[in-house]
Order: structure tokens, then sequence, then C-alpha cells
């Protein structure tokens, strides 16, 4: 398959872990920022062939882990109401609030849909003119274009029962956030491709200049993850703070302007808060006032008031944040797993701990601690 298999080229990878390892003289600590990156790193084994100097943290780019317990817990409030159809992603449904989830509610009999688009969910707004129906709009920079689009849509379609419920975060804002902790120590970042794709990469270069970081603008496959690792240990070492783009292929500097124009007409920038991290300023979208009618927070002001607190037993905020490994949680692989997780980087897709149970590293960690 073009510009996927050439990708996957074994060969290709191996040479470039060699000029990896031939490269780097001294230990460095970098992250990559998106949890689609560190599944990939797993599945291909990448974590076990890089030269014991390389060592990969894992970051916060994970949608569904990042966004903030009280925004499940009001997700939960709506869902249960008698007037509302709640659409969402499905892996969302299964993320745990402060008590509860949105299975639950469905379970319990709640209108709970899983939805693959926001124009799914209008349409099902469309067919019910009884109900709000009520869309999760969550996601970084990848995902507001989309729901920019469906509020657009509502609007021109003059739709009065559709509203959104919004969680969207943005990723440089975090990138100064993490490297404003003096507990967070990362020499260099690789950048999520697919968040470059839309926004591009000019808003980088005030953030290496200003924390003496690399960061390179990586791709998903193995071979754009090794070309990114060299890439990045080759500035390191080199001593260079600055931005390079390795996903050619796909970014640009100044990124799909017509998507950043959607974002910009509906959403605003705003303070948000991240699950497991806290509150970070303007690190998120909300709602313009022009299209205030469509925030379900407005519409249904009660929910507005749910406050929550985080599991004690869950450490995923430190994992988001690279201070500590999955396996160095004590509930992971035993109270918490896949079928049981206690926190959003166990049932999310992309979190970090659902990659180290899913590709087996939660088994190396246990013969260990068995010896």
């Amino acid at each position: 398959m073009k510009y996927l298999t050439e990708y996957r080229d074994g060969e290709l990878t191996r040479k470039l872990l060699a000029e990896i390892r031939a490269t780097v003289t001294r230990p460095w600590r970098i992250m990559e920022v998106c949890g689609g990156q560190t599944h990939s790193i797993m599945k291909s084994g990448l974590d076990q062939l890089l030269p014991p100097e390389i060592e990969l943290v894992h970051g916060p780019g994970c949608p569904v882990c990042v966004t903030p317990v009280e925004l499940i817990d009001r997700a939960v409030a709506l869902a249960s109401r008698p007037d509302v159809i709640f659409t969402s992603y499905g892996d969302m449904l299964r993320v745990p609030g402060s008590s509860r989830d949105l299975f639950s509610v469905k379970a319990a009999g709640g209108d709970v849909r899983i939805v693959y688009s926001p124009l799914d969910a209008l349409k099902i707004a469309r067919d019910n003119p009884d109900k709000t129906v009520v869309f999760f709009a969550i996601g970084f920079e990848t995902t507001a274009p989309a729901n920019a689009m469906a509020v657009l849509q509502a609007r021109a379609q003059d739709l009065q029962n559709f509203a959104v419920l919004v969680s969207h975060v943005t990723v440089p804002p975090v990138i100064a956030g993490l490297m404003e902790e003096a507990e967070v120590q990362v020499d260099g970042f690789l950048a999520a491709g697919h968040v470059c794709a839309v926004m591009g990469y000019w808003e980088y270069p005030p953030l290496a200049e200003k924390y003496r970081v690399p960061i390179v603008v990586t791709g998903f496959e193995p071979v754009d993850l090794a070309r990114g690792i060299l890439k990045l240990v080759q500035l390191l070492e080199a001593g260079q703070a600055e931005v390079a783009n390795a996903y050619e292929r796909s970014v640009t500097l100044e990124g799909n302007r017509p998507a950043q124009a959607v974002i910009e007409q509906v959403f605003e920038r705003c303070d948000r808060k991240w699950r497991g991290i806290g509150m970070i300023p303007m690190s998120g979208y909300r709602l313009r006032e022009a299209f205030a009618r469509y925030d379900a927070e407005r519409r249904f002001p009660e929910v507005g008031q749910i406050a929550a607190e985080e599991s004690s037993l869950c450490i995923s905020g430190l994992v988001l944040q690279g201070r500590r490994k999955p396996f160095e949680c004590p509930a992971f692989g035993r109270q918490c797993t896949p079928q049981t997780p206690l926190g959003a980087t166990m049932v999310s897709s992309e979190g970090a701990c659902a990659a180290y149970y899913r590709y087996g590293r939660h088994r190396e960690v246990q013969a260990i601690q068995q010896d």
C-alpha cells in the first residue's frame, strides 16, 4: 500500500536505528507527545531496539486520557436526563468518572449512542426533534475542525435541539506547562504529526527557544518514528534547541489554513483543566459567544456546577507528565487492567498504560517483580 508499507520497512528501520546508535554519546530523555505514537512504538518494539542511552517517556497526547473527571461526570449527568440523547465516540463510554461511566448510564436505560462523526449526531438531532441531542466534543486540534463544522451546520440548518459538551485541548500550551514543572525532566519532544497537519508547527519555535529544548514533528509508522528520534538525537548531541519536520509528506509550517479558520470562527482559546495534570492557562477551546446556544453547559447550567476528584489509587496524571512509567503504579496489572481500569490511561485505546499492557510490557515487569 503506497505511503504505508514503505514506512513499515524493517530494513530501513534497522538502518535508522544503527544511525541512532552511532550518533548518541550520552543519555537523553525523549517524550513522544501523542498516545498513537506510544502505541506504535510498543507495537513495533522500537522501545526495546533503541540504544540504552535513549529513554522514551510518554506524554499527555491522548484526548480520552486528559478529559477531566468532572467533564465525565457532567456527561453522565446529561446522559441521565430523559430529555437528552447523548452521543459520543465509543472509547469515551468506559472512561470512569468519579462514580459512574457512560456505559453504566446506557445500561440503566439512558439514551447514549455511539457515533463515528459529529455529523452522525446532527442526523440524530434532525430525526428526534423532541429531544436535545448532545455531542461530546473532545480531542486536540485534530478533531476541532469537524466539531466546529457540525456547529456551523447546526446553525445553517436552524437545528434548535443540538448542543456540544466541549472538552477541546491544544498541544503547545501543555508542552509549555510540562517544561515549567521542576519534576518533569524531558530533553526533547516528538511532536504529533496529525496535530501539526492541521495546525502546522509555527507555534513551536518560540517554545524550543524559551525552554532550550528541540522539537521534531514526527509521524506514526516505525520508519517515521525512527527518523524523528534520529533527528532529535542529532539536535540534542549538537546542542541545538530547534524545531525540525520529519513528517514532510503530511505537515507544512503553516498547516491547514482552512481548518484553522473554521476553528477560529467557532472556538476561542480558554483555560482548560487536564485530567491528572490540572489547569493549564489558554490550553483549550470553548465556543464563542455567537454560538452559545449550542453549548450544552449553558443549556443545562446545573451540570456546569459539578466538581469531582480523581481516584487516589491511579497515577495516570504522573504517567501523562512523563514522571512515572505505567509499571511503576502499584495497581498496574493487578487492580487496574483493561477489563478493570482505574484510570483513563488504561481505558483509552491510546493510553500509555493500555499500550504497556497490550504489548506485554507488563509481563516483563511482573517477571522482574517475582524475581
